[in-house]
């Protein structure tokens, strides 16, 4: 394991070694592990979600995250540890648990025949206090859409729908299930302002998503999860803090000579995160400029442009590369 990966796996215990200080969590998860068959899914895993709080839950495929959410929600039974929401046991308190959160699925799971305004209506029907069905309709963009049957609706407005859904009741809780996917810009940067509004509102909120700079703006803090085990837990400034702050991310294309590269006066690293995408690292502090020069010199003597140029901190993308591997998991 790499400095960098043992200090934040270090991180990552430390947060969770103190999950049950706090009185105001709105989820605690102890030692919680889900195994099929003999294949364990989730492993010793141990987080807290405080009330009012943005958590974004991060993951490759395979990792762990859909059992993780589906056993918050009271959709699966933890094999081992405990797990509270709101002080409740989801699945022996669950009548006391349901009307108090809100759930948007990654499927969204709509009603075909019916529109979107009845789709609300229905869903209205299981609460004591509601929201005005109109006033959620226009908040996501669907007042057009209204008197559109669910079918007929397109994957973005699906997603929205889903949002709405989830939002109908009041909860206390939301759990948000990959939310952006499928929108355009437009509703999607309308999404990230009712997650901010919501959290305004002391809601707590659940968050998944592939999306590294959602999670990245959106989150107060973020757990990335590898083979159901938790790597690292903190906020964004922090994880991508614990990156040499002096690195330069740069866009080429793909299958550079990184040996050469480190092998530079001023690099003291270089590495391609992904396809066409690097990171280099300063030697030392106060290096900066001379990289910039030398990997810039390097570049043209080589007859290579480049597409893109940062300066600075490491991204959370660049975070979640390093210690989850760049490689696509199913």
């Amino acid at each position: 394991m790499s400095a960098h990966t043992q200090t934040t796996a270090n991180m990552a215990h430390q947060a969770g070694s103190h999950i049950l200080a706090a009185g105001d969590d709105a989820i605690v998860v102890e030692n919680f592990s889900k195994s099929y068959g003999s294949h364990r899914v989730v492993d010793h895993l141990s987080f807290s979600v405080r009330r009012g709080e943005v958590f974004a839950l991060l993951g490759p495929n395979g990792a762990g995250k859909t059992t993780t959410v589906e056993t918050l929600e009271g959709y699966r039974s933890p094999d081992e540890g405990t797990i509270r929401i709101l002080g409740l046991d989801p699945i022996h308190e669950a009548v006391t648990l349901k009307p108090q959160i809100g759930v948007m699925l990654q499927q969204d799971g709509l009603y075909p025949a019916l529109t979107a305004r009845e789709i609300l209506r229905l869903f209205a029907g299981y609460y004591e206090n509601p929201r005005n069905i109109d006033e959620l309709l226009e908040r996501v963009g669907l007042t057009s859409a209204a008197k559109t049957r669910a079918r007929r609706l397109s994957g973005g407005q699906k997603r929205r729908l889903a949002l709405a859904v989830a939002l109908i009741g009041n909860p206390t809780l939301v759990f948000l299930d990959e939310p952006t996917a499928g929108m355009d810009p437009q509703a999607r940067l309308t999404t990230w302002e009712i997650v901010r509004e919501l959290k305004q509102q002391n809601v707590s909120i659940l968050l998944t998503t592939h999306l590294m700079d959602e999670a990245e703006r959106l989150a107060d803090r973020v757990a990335i999860i590898d083979h159901g085990k938790l790597i690292a837990l903190d906020t964004p400034a922090n994880l991508t803090g614990v990156q040499n702050a002096n690195v330069v991310r740069f866009v080429a294309p793909a299958g550079l000579d990184c040996p050469q590269l480190a092998a530079l006066p001023s690099i003291g690293k270089a590495e391609e995160v992904r396809p066409g995408s690097y990171l280099i690292e300063t030697k030392e502090e106060g290096s900066l400029p001379n990289v910039l020069v030398e990997l810039t010199t390097w570049l043209r003597d080589h007859n290579i442009t480049l597409s893109e140029l940062h300066v600075g901190h490491g991204s959370l993308e660049d975070l979640f590369l390093r210690l989850t591997g760049s490689e696509v998991r199913e």
